[in-house]
């Protein structure tokens, strides 16, 4: 199995444009701090698929060479979630022909405004996310647009936010973005995998209330803080690494010392571009 990390920001990307924290300044000043919106594309036998669809979408199909220039066909998009950071890049790529995307019953029933616009370019065919994933729900949060949305029996069932398990038969990796949780069953598919690439949004819980920018904690809003997860990861058997920096992450800045502390434990800030043989 063969994985690119196609970006490794939360929702914004680092920068944001409306930014000016030390992260983004930072990014401003410095190219190699940039980082574009977390996706990985993963080649499975017979199959290249890219996990959430981000406003970047377009410039991270161009730099991954086994992702070709297509006219008619798009690659095949599994969705973690309906948050607009994973999904708004299903918008360009309308010059499709049509869209193969996988996703959870309640990700798909909050995407139907989408599919209602995508209709007359192209339209969207849903998979079941068992066809290429595992699904492993992490959360029953929603994104703020569908906050409201009358839930039906069968959404109630589904999970809004999901881990995602690859394998080829030979080789696993487990991919979430976000998760607010470390629930068992996501411990027994991390302990399992050969790879596992996590929520790395916060160093810490307070961060989003000492930054400013919610005044919510970390967990408060979804995302597991790295303090309580990088001392999991460092036990675990398979490569472990960290994606979905927010731009208040200290991690943002190459130099901070929170890179050796997870260098110590073995574990990995995942970088755009890299490229993991499994």
């Amino acid at each position: 199995m063969r994985l690119q990390v196609l970006g490794t920001a939360a929702g914004g990307g680092v920068p944001q444009w409306n930014c000016a924290c030390p992260g983004c300044a930072g990014a401003r000043a410095h190219p190699a701090w940039r980082r574009r919106h977390a996706s990985l594309a993963i080649q499975l036998p017979g199959r290249v698929a890219v996990v959430n669809a981000t406003p970047d979408i377009a410039a991270q199909v161009e730099d991954c060479p086994w992702l070709p220039p297509d006219r008619d066909h798009a690659p095949l998009v599994v969705l973690t979630d309906a948050e607009l950071d994973h999904t708004l890049g299903l918008l360009r790529l309308r010059e499709a022909a049509s869209l193969d995307v996988a996703a959870t019953l309640p990700v798909r029933q909050a995407l139907r405004p989408f599919e209602e616009i995508l209709r007359p370019y192209a339209p969207i065919r849903w998979h079941p996310m068992d066809t290429v994933a595992e699904p492993i729900p992490v959360s029953a949060k929603r994104p703020r647009y569908a906050a409201t949305a009358t839930a039906n029996a069968e959404e109630a069932d589904g999970a809004w936010v999901s881990a995602l398990r690859f394998t080829d038969g030979r080789s696993t990796v487990v991919y979430a973005p976000a998760m607010g949780v470390w629930t068992p069953e996501l411990h027994t598919a991390f302990r399992d995998a050969d790879c596992v690439i996590i929520d790395g949004t916060f160093w810490d819980d307070e961060e989003p209330r000492r930054t400013g920018i919610s005044s919510q904690t970390a967990t408060g809003m979804g995302h597991l803080p790295i303090e309580e997860t990088m001392e999991r990861l460092a036990a675990l058997p398979g490569r472990c690494l960290y994606t979905h920096l927010n731009n208040t992450n200290p991690l943002v800045d190459p130099d901070a010392l929170h890179h050796k502390v997870l260098a110590e434990l073995g574990v990995e800030v995942a970088a755009d571009g890299m490229v993991i043989e499994l």
